[in-house]
């Protein structure tokens, strides 16, 4: 009796430790510091250049686990968590939330694509940011759109989300996501949803995507901050209304060069903050709109060292009682990189941004390079020097 039990048992060991092998979880991560200048910096002490370490001027600092389990037939189990630091000071970031990046569970079928739920990201960061300067990995954060007014450089997830994404079918991938409010009696008090679809094959790259959110910040109702896209916890760079993005963006690849062309549009209603330097500023009014142009490209002078550049203009409409205003920014992005390894570059980026027509309107009037503090006036330059490993 004994031999017949040890026998099932010796065969549940050994289809255990086979699906174990089949089994992996990776721990990965970047680690981006840099020394910078700022031209112009509000701080409590005034105004005026400033000098010392940043965290994330590229890439944010992070690490995470990913796991993956075959279940057999093509199907898999998969989960990521993400958390994002401040190298400079080891704080979290995220507004201190633990996984505060990416945070999500599902099913991976080679056939049919991918199905997850929990905190993640929408198609704007999936298909689109890929082609813009601040989503390619050279410009990075330094190189996004005002108050990443249109979700290209992440600053934004979506909470509480259920998330599709296709497989890859000769090039073309498709996708879509909704966020709950996860709210009894405010189902529309801070959801979202994201649809977009991309084609990718040899040397072209084209996307498009959408993001909408209903009341991000609670307009006219208390704020849900458990809702989809809440500002609660630091993340989500505008508050207001109903909030709508649409992308769309194209690249082509030659030999040792990629150029690139991005069009966003984000339309704010009824908004009433905007995130700038890691705190908001109160923008009251009936609509808030920002049209960005963007043109990118890099070229390879060899296999480890690469020129950067981007040109952005973005167009702006703010409407408030009695009036409307029509500020435009001009943005410019130079970078230098060089691979010491296949995981380490060193890299010196520039970016210049300056702001007119913004009629007394101070957040949108002070110039301000990602989610660094604002200047004191309407021009800013930064020239960051840093290093950046991934693991």
């Amino acid at each position: 009796m004994k031999t017949y039990l040890a026998i099932p048992a010796a065969v549940a060991c050994l289809l255990a430790s086979a699906a174990h092998a089949q089994s992996s979880v990776t721990l990965y991560g970047t680690i981006d510091a840099g020394l910078d200048y700022i031209s112009n910096q509000k701080s409590a002490a005034g105004a005026g250049p400033a000098y010392g370490v940043q965290s994330g001027n590229v890439s944010t600092s992070r690490w995470g686990l990913r796991g993956n389990e075959d279940l057999g037939g093509g199907l898999a189990a998969v989960f990521t968590v993400e958390n994002g630091f401040n190298v400079a000071n080891g704080k979290f970031g995220n507004g201190g939330d633990v996984f505060g990046r990416q945070a999500w569970v599902g099913l991976a079928s080679r056939q049919w694509g991918t199905v997850t739920l929990g905190r993640q990201y929408d198609f704007l960061v999936d298909f689109v940011a890929p082609l813009s300067a601040t989503g390619s990995g050279f410009g990075g954060n330094l190189a996004d759109h005002p108050y990443d007014n249109d979700n290209l450089a992440n600053d934004t997830r979506m909470n509480n989300a259920v998330k599709f994404r296709s497989a890859n079918h000769g090039g073309f991938t498709f996708g879509g996501a909704y966020g709950f409010s996860n709210q009894g009696g405010g189902f529309s008090n801070d959801n979202a949803y994201s649809v977009g679809a991309q084609y990718a094959n040899g040397p072209v790259a084209v996307a498009v995507a959408y993001l909408q959110s209903d009341q991000p910040g609670g307009v006219n109702k208390p704020r849900n901050t458990g809702g989809s896209l809440s500002s609660s916890d630091g993340d989500a760079m505008l508050a207001g209304g109903r909030w709508r993005t649409f992308g769309a963006g194209a690249h082509y690849a030659f030999d040792h060069a990629t150029v690139g062309l991005v069009y966003t549009r984000t339309i704010l209603n009824d908004p009433r903050e905007l995130s700038q330097g890691g705190s908001y500023g109160t923008v009251n009014g009936q609509l808030l709109t920002f049209s960005n142009y963007e043109l990118n490209a890099r070229y390879c002078l060899t296999p480890a060292f690469s020129l950067g550049g981007a040109y952005t203009f973005t167009q702006g409409r703010f409407d408030e009682a009695g009036r409307s205003i029509a500020p435009k920014w001009n943005q410019f992005m130079l970078q230098a990189d060089y691979a010491l390894s296949r995981r380490t570059d060193l890299y010196l980026e520039g970016v210049y941004q300056r702001v007119t027509g913004a009629d007394g309107v101070a957040v949108l009037g002070h110039a301000g390079i990602f989610n660094l503090a604002a200047s004191g006036n309407d021009r800013q330059a930064v020239v960051a020097a840093g290093i950046r490993h991934k693991f």
